[in-house]
């Protein structure tokens, strides 16, 4: 087949600017054959290459003495004592689930389970953070089908239980749902695996499912924005198949603890070209591969497609040659490709030759170490404006306004189609804060949130930051939990306008200055930038997956109201609405300045809870909503009423921040009053659990009332 000849308009498709050509032309010396093309395209987009982002990454906090291994790996990994280990990320499948919801939303799952297992850790927990369009937008209730169907088709028969997340809906997502997929998985410290190439002349082999032509070019796809083109690109998106991956996922852990593995790379954005170069560039290693050898599924496929093909289930390894034989026979076992396609080289070189023809002959390092690096220009947000008046609402109106919208209505009818259950370990499902997993066999727990509030960051990219990863930080102490380390999806517009280059870099600096304060480094990570459709970018969504220990499943603090319980609010409250859900909901305004963060006031009040949790019978903190909205959720959980004795809105409905709401007896309450005295923190009664009634000062309506709107305004918008 005759390649293409390469012209400025195929240069242009591959997402590869005038610069960068001539930065091509000048590392290669000559023209790029039509497979080189593709290949640089792969590499140097911004969805593989950060080239855009790297210049700010590398001010991130990534080490701590629970940290084992930082971002730069398949995924990040915690030690969690006793010779075992957490390995997490959270990555993006943003442009695929727009064009195909349901595929773009499965292959996604599909992707990140295999950077857990790759490294040698079996999956425990998945989490999911979606974010669509407007609820009355011709295309959000399509999206939200086909996304919700392909977290839980995917994750449900992989086997892998889905115990948190978070999903939220705004007009600035229309042309640009986010479907951000985290999992989790357990290894044991001297059993984890790495991605860099070590050896020379050792075997390439080929793990997996067959190559086709589904997902080519889907990584440099990622890196564009949409236009009225958008459909063109839907064969750009994966195929995914859980069977095959939770047989791959089987053999993969069998074929480890033969010893035959010296490196192994997942095959994710750009395929065989990516984990490639990666595991060659890491050892500092050349890498050859033979085509012909590649296992397909399709005839007559060509050099170019085979190098990007994004099919799924598939990975590469650096085998140890003695041991062929018996890492072949864990595949044949599985029913799945087992085939030597390559070697690595000492020289700096990627080879690619099919039928005996040169197809690439490319500098290595020159794919990933010598990519573009941009410092684009940035300019900072404006400073917002004061919020003007708020008007007072009738506490139950405001309540009931939140309570009927798709943002805080109950999400039963998305997680209920997750398995939240399967493999027995799950101690806390989602629809109560942070999901608990069980460390099987021993007395620990995990615990894990997912959080960002994207109105925050749009107004004040860098408080909304800082506020990302506190709200993390307290959803997992409010369970008990020791915070332990973060992963990052870092969700905007287009970096080449200032402004947007702006809200990422200071979103950036507020979540540093977080992750510092309180303790979580960011392990692992994904950015997602183009998230814009004809010129309209996202709001800024940078997602922040979040992991806690429990050293004793004990250490749990419930959610068990019951009627004559205080209600206890930690954190002093001073009402405020700017960028308020109260003020979106009722008012439709956005307004005024995202909360500010205290992150030494976050930090004391965690201890407090932490410290004092056996007198603690439930606990949730303060964010969207307020006060009235966490009475309430707490009060439905149980089936208790609950009175508090404000009734004006900011006390009710402000979003101040370092809050938490406590349930306990009396005797409690005078205990904790006592210790947060000595402790020096803010601590005051709001009001008391019991009856049938949700009441704000003398306002009330019955909880059975309120209950049936916030468990069926889902439903009933999008069932």
């Amino acid at each position: 087949m005759t390649e293409p000849a390469i012209t400025p308009e195929l240069i242009a498709s591959h997402g590869i600017n005038a610069d960068e050509y001539q930065r091509i032309l000048d590392i290669i010396g000559r023209e790029p054959s039509f497979t080189e093309l593709g290949i640089f395209s792969a590499m140097w987009n911004e969805h593989c290459s950060y080239k855009s982002s790297k210049k700010w990454l590398r001010g991130l906090p990534t080490t701590g003495h629970q940290v084992i291994c930082g971002p730069g790996e398949n995924a990040g990994i915690v030690d969690i004592g006793d010779g075992q280990a957490l390995v997490f990320k959270m990555e993006s499948h943003n442009h695929p689930s727009y064009i195909e919801p349901y595929q773009g939303a499965a292959t996604g799952v599909g992707g990140i389970l295999r950077d857990v297992f790759t490294m040698g850790a079996r999956p425990i927990a998945a989490m999911n953070s979606l974010s669509f369009g407007s609820p009355d937008h011709h295309k959000t209730r399509q999206l939200v089908h086909g996304v919700v169907a392909g977290v839980g088709g995917y994750g449900n028969c992989f086997g892998v239980p889905t115990v948190g997340g978070e999903v939220r809906f705004d007009a600035a997502y229309n042309g640009n749902c986010l479907v951000n997929a985290f999992a989790a998985g357990l290894a044991d410290t001297d059993k984890i695996f790495y991605s860099a190439a070590s050896g020379v002349g050792m075997p390439v082999v080929y793990l997996g499912a067959k190559t086709g032509r589904d997902g080519v070019g889907g990584a440099t796809m990622a890196s564009a924005e949409f236009d009225d083109t958008i459909e063109d690109k839907r064969p750009t998106v994966q195929v995914g198949d859980p069977f095959t991956e939770k047989r791959l996922m089987e053999a993969t852990l069998e074929l480890m603890a033969t010893g035959a593995v010296i490196s192994i790379q997942d095959m994710g954005a750009a395929g065989l070209t990516c984990s490639a170069v990666e595991m060659g560039d890491k050892g500092n290693l050349g890498v050859r591969l033979d085509l012909e050898k590649v296992p397909t599924r399709e005839t007559a496929m060509t050099a170019y497609e085979m190098m990007l093909s994004e099919s799924q289930e598939r990975m590469l390894m650096v085998l140890r040659p003695e041991l062929e034989a018996e890492a072949k026979a864990v595949f044949d076992k599985w029913d799945l490709d087992f085939a030597i396609v390559g070697e690595t080289i000492a020289e700096d070189r990627f080879l690619i030759v099919h039928n005996g023809e040169v197809k690439a002959d490319l500098p290595l390092k020159a794919l990933s170490g010598n990519a573009p690096e941009y410092d684009r220009p940035w300019v900072e947000t404006p400073a917002a404006e004061p919020l003007a008046d708020v008007p007072g609402v009738d506490p139950i109106d405001g309540l009931r306004a939140l309570l009927a919208s798709p943002n805080y209505a109950s999400k039963a009818w998305v997680y209920e189609q997750y398995d939240t259950m399967v493999m027995g370990d799950s101690a806390r499902t989602p629809g109560l804060g942070s999901g608990i997993v069980r460390v099987h066999g021993t007395d620990k727990a995990i615990a894990f949130t997912s959080d960002v509030t994207p109105r925050y960051v749009m107004a004040n990219p860098f408080e909304g930051g800082k506020q990302a990863v506190a709200e993390a930080y307290r959803n997992l102490i409010a369970v008990g939990a020791l915070p332990l380390a973060t992963t990052d999806n870092l969700n905007f517009g287009n970096p080449e306008k200032p402004e947007i280059m702006g809200q990422f870099v200071c979103a950036l600096k507020g979540i540093g200055e977080a992750v510092t304060a309180l303790d979580m480094p960011i392990v692992s990570g994904n950015v997602s930038l183009y998230n814009e459709t004809d010129g309209k970018g996202i709001l800024p969504t940078p997602t922040i997956g979040a992991v806690g220990l429990l050293t004793h499943t004990d250490q749990i603090i419930g959610k068990d109201v019951r009627s004559g319980h205080v209600a206890l609010v930690l954190g002093a409250t001073k009402g405020h609405l700017g960028q308020s859900a109260l003020l979106l909901e009722v008012f439709n305004r956005r307004e005024g300045d995202a909360p500010h963060v205290d992150l030494a006031l976050e930090k004391a009040h965690g201890d407090f809870i932490r410290d004092n949790r056996a007198m603690i019978s439930a606990c949730t903190d303060l964010s969207d909503g307020g006060l009235a909205l966490a009475a309430f959720e707490l009060a439905d959980h149980a089936g208790v009423g609950v009175t508090l004795d404000a009734d004006d809105t900011p006390t009710l409905f402000g979003e101040d921040q370092a809050r938490y709401l406590i349930a306990c007896n009396f005797d409690q309450a005078e205990a904790l009053m006592i210790a947060s005295s000595k402790a020096g923190v803010h601590l005051e009664s709001v009001g008391k659990f019991g009856g049938d009634q949700v009441r704000f000062g003398k306002d009330s309506a019955p909880l059975a009332d309120l209950s049936a709107t916030y468990h069926a305004a889902f439903a009933e918008t999008f069932a």
